[in-house]
């Protein structure tokens, strides 16, 4: 599978088509546009997100609520755009029209891909570059990634994320029974805390940014539960599945690392505290006593719970701006100014579950028949089966 997104931040709409789902996969609208809304929440978001109410269209690839086996568009509204069509309007403007307009981006900000994207492109006006290099481009990867979820889970396969770490402040180790659990703890907090008492030294480090002109990061966990044993490959580097899902991690704006299961805490353990304990039984199969590499070994998953976290650094618009250059003058100056959030991490963590979602999605496809869903449902099923009696 595979698929496009495009679209600007305040263009008229986003769009994605995706190639090479199977035939006969139940799909509806609103099993996408709840993913959207989830992704329009958390505590810190900007007043963009009150202009916003996306609602994905599906216009191709979908009849009667089942897939068709051909590529499937989707398209989101942009509200903003009627605020903005004459700065983002399509159509050629006079020279004097482009005097007036306003808004021109000559001031690159820090952090951004303002001044390395107008390099690549030789853009003179910075807009062209943070209209797509924006985050809003995830609205789009957040519906793909719902595709991909409705897949999953009519497979068995249930994907989840909460909040590790914002701003600092850190979650206690809190335990849960169920990937339905972390679900609902997860949607009912501000800022997709499993941890209550964090959630409120979370939300005060969000206001003291707000307050102070300034942005905070954090880390999130994305938790799957149902993934096959076997999938991925330990023969090609490129197929390796744990890679995949680093390279999609870390390909979400403003994420800078990523991790499985024990992560960077393995740099300080023995190899007797890191790997783990494989046992056997008729009514489970193969399974581990342990779950610290995160569900993956040789590049493949193991069966256990996949476990991925991602960092996410603070957003790089700031309402104090830092010190830039004009690329017209040289002279330094502040940055420029664009509307933003003074923290995101609890909407970028249900951009990675979608992230983590799609990944897995496009494994599975790639090495069962998938053609039609019910032969791939009857597939996993019989690997399923193999792999247990292994």
């Amino acid at each position: 599978m595979r698929y496009l997104t495009a679209g600007e931040s305040h263009g008229p709409k986003l769009t994605t088509i995706i190639e090479g789902l199977p035939a006969g996969m139940p799909l509806t609208e609103q099993d996408i546009n709840n993913e959207l809304a989830r992704r329009q929440k958390g505590y810190g978001r900007g007043r963009r997100m009150q202009i916003e109410k996306d609602q994905a269209v599906i216009s191709s690839g979908v009849r009667h609520g089942y897939t068709l086996g051909s590529p499937v568009s989707l398209t989101v509204e942009n509200k903003d755009w009627k605020h903005w069509t004459k700065i983002m309007g399509i159509e050629p403007i006079s020279h004097d029209e482009e005097e007036e307009i306003k808004r021109k981006i000559q001031r690159p900000r820090p952090g951004h891909a303002d001044l390395v994207g107008g390099m690549k492109y030789g853009h003179r006006d910075l807009r062209n570059v943070l209209e797509r290099s924006s985050a809003r481009e995830t609205t789009v990867r957040v519906a793909a990634g719902a595709v991909a979820k409705q897949l999953l889970k009519h497979l068995g396969i249930e994907v989840a994320s909460h909040v590790v770490k914002i701003g600092g402040i850190e979650t206690a180790q809190t335990s849960h029974t169920s990937i339905q659990e972390i679900q609902e703890r997860s949607e009912a907090s501000q800022v997709r805390c499993l941890d209550p008492e964090a959630e409120i030294k979370m939300m005060e480090a969000i206001d003291d940014a707000k307050k102070n002109g300034d942005s905070i990061g954090g880390i999130v966990e994305v938790i799957v539960d149902g993934m096959p044993a076997g999938v991925g490959s330990y023969v090609h580097f490129d197929r390796k599945l744990d890679a995949k899902l680093a390279r999609a991690i870390v390909s979400i704006n403003a994420f800078k690392g990523v991790e499985f299961g024990l992560g960077f805490e393995m740099a300080d353990k023995p190899g007797s505290e890191v790997h783990d304990e494989i046992t056997w039984s008729e009514e489970q199969g193969y399974t581990r006593k342990t779950n610290r590499l995160g569900g993956f070994e040789g590049g493949m998953s193991t069966g256990m719970p996949i476990v991925v976290r991602g960092v996410m650094k603070p957003i790089p618009t700031l309402y104090k701006p830092l010190q830039s250059v004009d690329i017209e003058t040289k002279e330094p100056f502040t940055a420029s100014i664009e509307r933003s959030d003074s923290c995101a991490v609890p909407a970028a963590a249900v951009v990675a579950e979608a992230a983590v979602a799609w990944e897995l999605a496009c494994a599975i496809v790639d090495q069962f028949s998938s053609d039609r869903f019910d032969a791939l449902q009857k597939a996993i099923e019989e690997h399923r089966s193999y792999t247990k009696e292994y």
